[in-house]
């Protein structure tokens, strides 16, 4: 069974997709940028654009009844490679231990002409 997820504490999709679909107790969370629920970019440093990429996927597993420590898996998509650590670090600081698992790739372009997007898997 299928069940959308969607969070009003979340920026609103910017197409034709869902914050998360659950299906069992498995949560797919589609990837998020750096926008705020109100709509306000939050772009002025990688540092704030990826905290605020980690508060929208926490506002989503909330929704969904879950937090980071139910997050199996994540994609991190860049659009700088060398933006990597600065993003690592504030990416690291919402896990506590038991990291999920992740790949990190650079692309040429993201929607919104953001730096960072990420998307993860959760598992109750």
């Amino acid at each position: 069974m299928k069940k959308v997820i969607t969070s009003s504490n979340a920026p609103a999709p910017i197409g034709p997709y869902s914050h998360a679909v659950l299906c069992g107790n498995t949560l797919f969370v589609s990837g998020q940028v750096g926008k705020t629920a109100g709509g306000e970019m939050k772009v002025s440093d990688i540092h704030t654009e990826t905290t605020q990429v980690m508060e929208n996927i926490r506002a989503i597993l909330s929704e969904a009844g879950m937090d980071f420590t139910h997050v199996a898996k994540t994609t991190i998509f860049l659009r700088d490679m060398n933006d990597f650590a600065k993003v690592n670090e504030t990416y690291g600081s919402f896990f506590k231990s038991d990291f999920p698992a992740r790949e990190t790739v650079q692309v040429s372009r993201l929607p919104l002409d953001v730096n960072v997007e990420i998307s993860v898997i959760a598992v109750k």
